[in-house]
């Protein structure tokens, strides 16, 4: 089990004799499943089914009964095996097609990093689909099988944090959570890279600059264009705004390159809110016969091993990959929202800029 910080003894406890500590009163018990069902109108029985997803319940009462446990803070009572077992194991669940996950270099780093600050645990890799979480992987999630779970990518069920708060499994988000959600979490400052780089851009000389976006309900593809948006009001440039969206993979930027120029001609620099997109960008530019970066210059995000094989090299914003996934499992410890963590980011200039 990961470690635990005991409470500080109250004040005098080491003058008593003997070191002896003052009789407290055990602290009041929290509250019951049926209270839980209590709160939200229902019966036991329909709590139960939610809480565990043991049987399929209706979206409304499922959110009534959901809100009802964060709400006076339910923690699910295991068995005692399951919850006093140190299991070893840190559960890493990536809402990602499995075979994009597996191609994509962003993840194993994250699990390096993890690593590297646990090589005693076991790293317990399950890629969930889109819609809720399965019964079964809830079930086991929540049953004493690991110490800890770190949530990556597109969250597939918006429920899932909470009914891990709610069981009382520690629950660390890799990347800024909905605003809706209070979880820890860890992340790169994404809106400030992104500002840089186009900032980089309008320092080049760079009259119109595009930008290829990443799916606007990431937190990742969000903040980006908001940093992009941003660098384009501070040079009081809002109105030469061009925006096509991508899917963080290449083909997705060489279409939305392709289609940039179809509606811009005049676009004289690209930032891509992703390496892959990026790359897929150069491919695009090259069918067009434009030139980079003498005609077009593109800047990416992220550094990934792509950037530095790309032709021309790929200029870039890096994001410590590594360091966020070390910090997301340190943050287990004690996963506070107030202690959230967000890491700088900083610009690599290459040749295509």
């Amino acid at each position: 089990m990961l470690p635990v910080h005991p409470l500080p003894r109250p004040d005098g406890a080491d003058s008593l004799p003997g070191g002896a500590v003052p009789f407290q009163s055990p602290p009041p018990p929290g509250p019951t499943l049926a209270q839980v069902a209590a709160h939200a109108g229902v019966s036991s029985a329909t709590a139960s089914r939610v809480l565990n997803r043991s049987a399929p319940v209706s979206a409304q009462v499922a959110a009534r009964v959901e809100s009802a446990a964060l709400e006076l803070r339910y923690v699910r009572h295991r068995a005692p095996t399951a919850s006093a077992r140190d299991t070893g194991a840190i559960a890493v669940v990536a809402f990602a097609d499995v075979l994009r996950f597996h191609a994509d270099p962003f993840p194993v780093r994250l699990l390096a990093g993890a690593q590297r600050v646990a090589p005693e645990r076991e790293l317990a890799v399950i890629t969930a689909g889109p819609g809720p979480a399965r019964p079964s992987l809830v079930r086991y999630l929540c049953g004493g099988h690991v110490d800890g779970v770190l949530l990556v990518g597109r969250w597939g069920d918006p429920a899932l944090p909470g009914l891990l708060q709610a069981a009382g499994v520690p629950v660390v988000a890799l990347g800024r959570p909905p605003q809706s959600q209070r979880l820890a979490h860890v992340d790169a400052d994404n809106l400030r890279g992104a500002r840089a780089a186009v900032r980089l851009l309008h320092r080049a000389g760079r009259r119109r600059i595009a930008t290829i976006a990443g799916p606007p309900d990431t937190a990742a593809g969000a903040d980006r264009l908001a940093g992009y948006r941003r660098a384009l009001l501070d040079h009081d440039d809002q109105a030469r705004c061009a925006v096509a969206y991508g899917d963080f993979g290449s083909r997705s930027g060489e279409h939305a390159m392709l289609r940039l120029i179809s509606q811009f001609p005049d676009v004289d620099a690209v930032f891509a809110a992703f390496d892959a997109m990026a790359v897929g960008a150069l491919r695009a530019l090259r069918r067009l016969g434009r030139r980079v970066p003498d005609d077009v210059a593109v800047v990416g995000f992220d550094d990934s091993p792509a950037a530095a094989t790309a032709r021309p090299g790929l200029t870039t914003v890096r994001q410590p990959v590594e360091d966020l996934g070390a910090r997301a499992v340190e943050l287990l410890r004690d996963p506070s929202p107030s202690r959230s963590v967000v890491l700088p980011t900083h610009l690599v200039v290459r040749q295509s800029c």
